[in-house]
């Protein structure tokens, strides 16, 4: 009798053990696949600045636009044709 009580007893400390580490693992679980979210989440937010930078970027070095700034703040023209001169390179 005292021995099915000790058996009791291990098999009862077994399964508490096991519940605890149960719980810890879908603790854990849980919080990963929240941190998983908020870097998915985070991902998104990058891409989408990315291609704001990208817009950015393309509106900034647009040709007009450089054009523009050199004539008005560095007094650049195009120059005449007769002040062009054309340079080919040899293969």
């Amino acid at each position: 009798m005292i021995r099915t009580v000790r058996l009791d007893a291990i098999l009862v400390a077994l399964v508490v053990s096991s519940a605890f580490g149960v719980v810890s693992a879908q603790h854990q679980a849980r919080k990963l696949f929240s941190e998983l979210e908020r870097e998915q989440a985070r991902a998104h937010d990058l891409e989408v600045e990315w291609g704001q930078l990208q817009l950015e970027q393309s509106t900034w070095a647009a040709h007009a636009r450089v054009e523009r700034f050199a004539r008005a703040r560095l007094d650049m023209a195009v120059p005449a044709p007769g002040q062009v001169l054309v340079m080919e390179s040899q293969p």
